[in-house]
């Protein structure tokens, strides 16, 4: 299936009711569960990894396919290796292609019992839970953060504590700081001290909690203000400043001209003037899901661009690096990967441009988000559409609300 979008002018104006974040939906279900907490998560995100999660907590069984959602994957290997009973967990063929070994092998040194079924160092895996004893870590900080995240959670649970030092450059820095800051909200103390996190054993506090909304899907729309000719967005339950990382959107807009305004509740986003940068040069370290917003922009607002600390994008859904230059290339560019983890566009259009680009998402959500916006400028068609009710199921509809037009086309 896919859908062609299209919009009749260059204006948006409107009221977003924004998904709840996906990031602290997913991490809160593990600390609550820690917790032993009796208080209802409220506003919890209803993307397709946030209900992974939750089937899995609601499930009467001890196997688990969690499909294409990575952080379920890395969280509950964590979570189930201290949880008494033996569990397989699977997932798509691509999630089998996604490693796990820095993981498994963190957990295994604290104690663990952790298997892998088919490839070494690849999900699937048998995990029998088990006593784990504190010890101090060595882990790569520049592979993923969710790693990170996901030792981080039960670190209070395990005998003794936990104690990672992070070699390399951090990767994610700001969502690591997402999972510490929640973990502190449920009682946890901690000390992070450059690249030492060090975390006592003791026992999370049971509380009352409601999600904010996600400001990686408030990206997609800055990026659509940014397109436009005037208008302006009020975003349901945004948070400014916000736990999440991903808020340095309201910075970086700015220089395309877009003010960001919080109420108290909301934030109104509003396109003052058509200001661009002559050239953009950013680096994603610590926001590689901006990565995607960002590119097309530049494209589409004929901004060159070096984008650097990519270097996560290619163990994502896809490999982001690679689609991204396939499908801007029908837009007429070539980016270039000056360096691993770097991206690179001079300005130029050396390919042909298509009419109507089809979009490929290549089983990732943030393909289908990031491209969307383009329709803003002309019609294009987005393949396997609904892909985004991976992290967020009602984006199309608040697109439809706005004035676009949006219709399915069957092969």
């Amino acid at each position: 299936m896919k859908y062609s979008l299209s919009k009749p002018d260059q204006n948006i104006r409107g009221i977003v009711n924004l998904p709840s974040s996906k990031s602290i939906s997913n991490r809160v279900l593990i600390i609550n569960a820690l917790a032993y907490c009796p208080y209802e998560i409220r506003n919890l995100s209803d993307s397709d990894d946030t209900k992974v999660m939750q089937q899995i907590f609601s499930s009467n069984t001890n196997v688990f396919d969690i499909g294409h959602a990575g952080t379920a994957m890395r969280f509950m290997t964590a979570f189930l290796s201290k949880i008494v009973g033996e569990w397989t967990l699977t997932g798509s063929e691509r999630m089998k292609q996604r490693p796990i070994r820095i993981l498994v092998n963190a957990l295994n040194e604290l104690g663990a019992k952790i298997e892998y079924l088919e490839k070494e160092g690849f999900p699937p895996l048998k995990i029998l839970g088990s006593h784990l004893k504190g010890k101090v870590l060595e882990l790569d900080g520049s592979v993923s953060s969710q790693y990170i995240s996901a030792l981080l959670m039960i670190g209070p649970t395990i005998e003794g504590g936990l104690t990672l030092r992070l070699i390399n450059r951090i990767t994610s820095r700001s969502y690591i700081g997402m999972t510490l800051k929640l973990m502190n909200q449920f009682g946890i103390d901690y000390i992070w001290n450059e690249n030492e996190i060090r975390i006592e054993e003791q026992n999370y506090r049971p509380i009352d909690f409601t999600v904010e909304a996600d400001w990686s899907g408030a990206s997609y729309w800055y990026q659509l203000l940014a397109l436009a000719n005037e208008g302006e967005v009020e975003l349901r339950n945004l948070c400014l400043p916000s736990f999440q990382g991903d808020c340095i959107v309201a910075d970086w807009f700015r220089s395309f001209g877009i003010e960001s305004t919080f109420t108290g509740k909301h934030v109104v986003i509003t396109k003052k003037n058509f200001d661009c940068p002559d050239c953009l040069s950013l680096d994603f370290m610590e926001n590689p899901d901006i990565a995607q917003t960002m590119a097309v922009l530049c494209i589409l607002k004929k901004v060159p661009f070096h984008f650097r600390g990519l270097e996560t994008l290619k163990i994502k859904e896809t490999d982001r690096i690679a689609a991204l230059q396939n499908e801007l290339a029908k837009f007429g560019v070539q980016l270039t990967e000056p360096l691993q983890g770097e991206l690179q566009w001079d300005g130029s259009f050396p390919l042909v441009k298509e009419d109507i680009p089809v979009i490929l998402t290549y089983h990732d959500h943030r393909m289908a988000l990031a491209f969307a916006p383009a329709a803003l400028l002309g019609k294009v068609i987005i393949d396997d559409p609904l892909v985004i009710t991976k992290s967020y199921p009602g984006f199309y509809e608040d697109l439809r609300n706005v004035g676009f037009e949006i219709g399915e086309l069957k092969d």
